[in-house]
């Protein structure tokens, strides 16, 4: 689902419009890069979705696709998964508003096998996390987010490092022991990137990631507990590296 002004065009992508936005350092000056087949915003609201047998809710490939204020509650693998984002770059595809619970009152024994998630995070760039609440997810193996949608599979197409963004987000602290994980089929590779602080509470542009001696920098701490891996504060930069 990739909505844009003609949809039976490919996206075109002005690098031109790049360049210069590059060079402009006021980011209200900045020109779409997309303006030749711009995105059209997809507003999907006010869902509530629980005791599904996989997710709560679920993007496979999307442009600027925004889920507002949802409510998901005892899924068996996630609340809330996006596979697939990045069409038309950042601050697009996102969660905006969402009420997420591991597990209710009113549950099934099926969920104490399923490990869930509350988030799973796309195997893409450009996607972002915002004012999302976390409620018991304190059993098995689960965490209130995880990465990189469908890389539990040998054949998950993409090598990792991806970065998601997050903002605005509660953890209740008596039920939501482990904030994060990581997919083990891409060697725990994956860049969450925290606005505010409220993911790591280390302040603003602060980052968690897996384990490497590497990422034991000045800035970073390890706590395994959890976020299954590394915290840096806003003094650290953590960029994906590939080589072709």
């Amino acid at each position: 689902m990739v909505p844009r002004l003609y949809p039976c065009e490919s996206i075109k992508y002005d690098w031109a419009v790049a360049s210069a936005n590059a060079l402009e350092p006021d980011v209200s000056k900045h020109q779409d890069p997309y303006h030749q087949n711009p995105a059209i915003t997809a507003y999907f609201k006010d869902l509530t979705s629980w005791k599904n047998g996989r997710n709560g809710a679920i993007a496979e490939k999307v442009g600027d696709v925004r889920f507002v204020n949802f409510k998901v509650a005892d899924n068996v693998l996630a609340g809330i998964e996006f596979s697939l984002t990045g069409e038309y770059g950042d601050n697009m595809a996102q969660i905006n508003g969402a009420l997420i619970i591991g597990k209710s009152t009113n549950t099934e024994d099926r969920l104490d096998w399923g490990n869930p998630d509350g988030v799973i995070t796309p195997r893409t760039e450009n996607f972002v996390v915002r004012n999302v609440r976390f409620f018991n997810f304190n059993w098995g193996k689960g965490a209130a987010i995880s990465t990189c949608s469908h890389c539990f599979h040998s054949a998950s197409t993409d090598s990792g490092a991806r970065t998601v963004s997050f903002e605005g987000l509660f953890f209740d602290p008596t039920t939501v022991p482990r904030r994060t994980r990581y997919q083990k089929q891409l060697q725990y590779k994956a860049i969450l990137y925290d606005l505010d602080g409220s993911l790591t509470e280390r302040g603003p542009k602060s980052w968690v990631t897996p384990y490497y001696e590497h990422h034991m920098q000045p800035g970073c701490e390890l706590n395994q507990e959890v976020y299954a891996g590394v915290t840096c504060d806003g003094t650290v930069i953590i960029r994906r590296m590939a080589f072709y």
